[in-house]
């Protein structure tokens, strides 16, 4: 069988590892697509280089043109600039809005028939961009956060509680920031609801610190963000798509009525395979949780509002 064609746009820390996490699985030819000149045709190289060893035949490319991504099946877009010092919240989006748009118009041009991973931030934001821009039909754009969100909030309860992180479950929902919007009510450890485990206090720092996490790595590392964790996270996400695996994740898309929001763009729980988003799991959610979710959708708005207002 064909390996299947996966471009990643941005060299960077996220797009370099989640190109190596993809090449080294082996079931996916990788280009790696950046516009500075040689470096993602040395990082590629190195990646490629690895191969004999890891037992990955995959082919991993580096590339400045965008020709070389044409007809691709999927396609992860994490070029944009981090926030620096004395940078506003604004000033990010609005630069990252221009990155991710012509990304977006360079990608539909050569791969008319891809699926379209976000993982740029402010994300929901630029997941809502790209998807206007694209044209697609919206199962075909989806964004990463929930997955990294979740996958933190897993790994703080697995310490709390000294057991595997394979035996908790969880699921947060909402934008990807401080309004995220963690299910305690559906976390679970090897079965046993939370909330038999632990107090509602140690809850309620174990969700803060998540809300948080991000952050917190940016504090420790002085100058960068988090990486390892997010490209993980797209590369498990890659894998459902690719390998048709139908994984139900948290992942970020454009609602047109579910969980009672109209056009705009969220983490929920989707099904995700060949298709793309091939079903939005519609949830009940509590008076507590749709009010998080309300604050969550709010925020997204803000930003939105902010990034067509001064375009």
């Amino acid at each position: 069988m064909a390996r299947k064609k996966v471009t990643v746009v941005g060299a960077g820390n996220v797009g370099a590892t989640t190109a190596q996490r993809i090449h080294e699985c082996s079931y996916a030819d990788v280009v790696l697509l950046d516009i500075v000149e040689d470096m993602p045709q040395g990082k590629a190289l190195d990646i490629l280089e690895s191969g004999p060893i890891l037992g990955s035949d995959a082919l991993i490319t580096g590339s400045n043109d965008y020709q070389d991504s044409q007809d691709s099946d999927l396609v992860i877009i994490t070029a944009g600039i981090a926030r620096k010092p004395g940078m506003s919240r604004d000033d990010l989006l609005l630069t990252n809005k221009d990155i991710v748009g012509s990304v977006t118009k360079e990608i539909v041009k050569f791969s008319p028939n891809c699926l379209l991973m976000v993982v740029s931030n402010p994300l929901d934001a630029m997941l809502h961009h790209s998807y206007k821009i694209s044209g697609f039909p919206r199962h075909r754009v989806f964004g990463m956060a929930g997955v990294l969100d979740t996958a933190r909030f897993r790994t703080f309860i697995a310490l709390e509680l000294n057991v595997s992180v394979d035996d908790v479950q969880a699921y947060v929902l909402g934008g990807h920031g401080d309004d995220m919007v963690p299910l305690v009510r559906y976390t679970t450890v090897g079965g046993i609801p939370i909330s038999e485990l632990l107090s509602s206090e140690r809850i309620d720092a174990i969700v803060q610190r998540t809300r948080q996490g991000g952050g917190e790595i940016v504090g420790l590392l002085k100058s960068g963000s988090a990486y390892y964790a997010p490209s993980a996270a797209v590369a498990q996400m890659a894998e459902s798509v690719l390998l048709d695996k139908k994984r139900i994740f948290p992942a970020c898309v454009y609602l047109e009525g579910e969980f009672g929001v109209h056009g705009l763009s969220l983490g929920v729980p989707v099904k995700l395979g060949a298709n793309g988003v091939e079903q939005i799991m519609d949830i009940e959610l509590t008076k507590d949780e749709r009010s998080m979710l309300k604050r969550s959708v709010e925020s997204v708005e803000e930003l939105v509002a902010v990034m067509y207002k001064k375009s």
